[in-house]
């Protein structure tokens, strides 16, 4: 909880900038963070060690350096099942009470979140040197991410140009995995891209129910910048901030730097839709999706969207339509007319697959869960919280750690939120 400095650490906050909502902001840093250090695993692969919410740092601003318990919960629940779904992401070590109190909307109980991380360098990392014109500081950084996470850079040709390439790659994966599972990050700002490709921030994040490419959570996202329909749109655009920063590194003359970044950058539509697709198809049972799917999943999304279909359980029912959990699951979601609709149409392109039911089902279930950390349940364990009773976060922590397990047993919590419980906004906490 950052009560003792462990031997050997150099605790400090680090510096960085970054793109807020589109809006660039020359100096922000760990405003409420805490690097106590780095450790190397079991395996030999080295991790930071972070704290949230153990007090104020020369970043803060004015601010208090504090956690609610609320946000450290919700980080805990939300990160841990990102892992658990296959997400590259930040983890959750330990969530410490501290027995203050922190005023945000209201009293509220102060927590520390412990976080571990392959890395916390962000795109916002080299946008604060880049700005001022530090070369020299951008020529360690850089070499610090090749040691880092892209070794495979240090003999290339050109190691930055090689970096950028394994960021881009990086972040088209990751996108897609978000876009997979109906993810909404809801601040992707370039203070909250890491270059080692995992999830980071899980302030005003939220899993969509509802299906609507529109759908927005972060409380203070007014205009839907990061909708769940734009955000590989977003992360490209961050990945073009990137490449700014290291136009310096990448070419002495700078025209000939900018057509190797936009080559690079090039890339990214296609990466994406390579890796959305891959996934799409073990979404859907079939072995790969072919040019003429398109048709075939514009009508699913489009029948999800007038339904309203829940988009986690509407996934999950293509997997159980005919499996031995199909009756038990029938109680937790039905489709709606167009959805029912739709249908015929994918069993109809199963059958031309020519694949053995149970070889297809077993891929769907690996790709389509039935346990997430909805929104409302993530409330209600952190209410619970804070009037001192943890079971329901240690339920529903156990629960996330097996999404792909069906259990009857836990049928309150693979359904989606009633209207009275349903929680449209969320909070950053800071």
């Amino acid at each position: 909880a950052g009560n003792a400095v462990p031997e050997g650490a150099e605790p400090l906050a680090t510096a960085y900038a970054g793109h807020q909502f589109g809006q660039y902001n020359p100096q922000l840093g760990d405003g409420r963070a805490l690097l106590l250090g780095e450790l190397l695993d079991s395996d030999g692969r080295r991790f930071d060690i972070q704290l949230k919410g153990s007090g104020p740092t020369p970043w803060s601003r004015g601010g208090d350096g504090r956690s609610p318990l609320g946000p450290v919960l919700r980080e805990y629940l939300v990160s841990e099942g990102m892992y658990a779904l296959g997400v590259p992401t930040t983890r959750a070590l330990a969530a410490v009470t501290t027995g203050e109190r922190v005023m945000r909307d209201g009293i509220e109980p102060g927590a520390v979140l412990a976080r571990v991380a392959s890395s916390h360098i962000r795109v916002g990392t080299f946008q604060y040197f880049a700005v001022r014109g530090d070369r020299e500081a951008l020529e360690t950084l850089l070499g610090h991410v090749i040691e880092r996470h892209y070794p495979q850079a240090r003999d290339a040709a050109n190691p930055a140009l090689a970096v950028l390439e394994g960021v881009i790659a990086r972040q088209a994966g990751l996108i897609a995995s978000w876009q997979h599972l109906g993810f909404i990050h809801g601040v992707m700002n370039t203070d909250n891209m890491l270059l080692c490709g995992e999830t980071v921030d899980y302030g005003p994040c939220a899993f969509m129910e509802a299906f609507h490419p529109e759908t927005v959570f972060s409380s203070i996202d007014h205009g839907g910048r990061y909708a769940y329909q734009n955000q590989p749109g977003i992360a490209h655009w961050n990945l073009v901030r990137f490449a700014e920063t290291l136009l310096p590194l990448l070419h002495a003359d700078q025209d000939e730097a900018i057509a190797l970044a936009q080559e690079a950058l090039g890339a990214f539509p296609r990466l994406f839709s390579e890796a959305h697709a891959a996934g799409l198809a073990r979404k859907l049972g079939l072995k790969a999706l072919r040019p003429d799917d398109d048709e075939l999943v514009e009508g699913l999304f489009a029948a999800l969207a007038e339904d309203g279909a829940d988009f986690t359980l509407a996934f999950r029912h293509l997997s159980e339509f005919d499996g031995p959990d199909a009756r038990a699951f029938e109680g937790l979601f039905q489709p709606g007319n167009a959805l029912a609709a739709w249908l015929p149409r994918w069993r109809e392109r199963l059958a031309a697959d020519d694949d053995d039911p149970a070889a297809r089902r077993a891929r769907q279930r690996a790709a389509n869960p039935v346990f997430i950390p909805r929104n409302h349940l993530v409330q209600a364990t952190i209410e619970a919280a804070e009037g001192g009773d943890l079971a329901p976060f240690h339920r529903l922590a156990a629960r996330v750690a097996d999404p792909w397990t069906w259990d009857p047993a836990d049928v309150d919590l693979a359904r989606p939120a009633r209207p009275e419980e349903q929680v449209r906004r969320t909070f950053c906490g800071t």
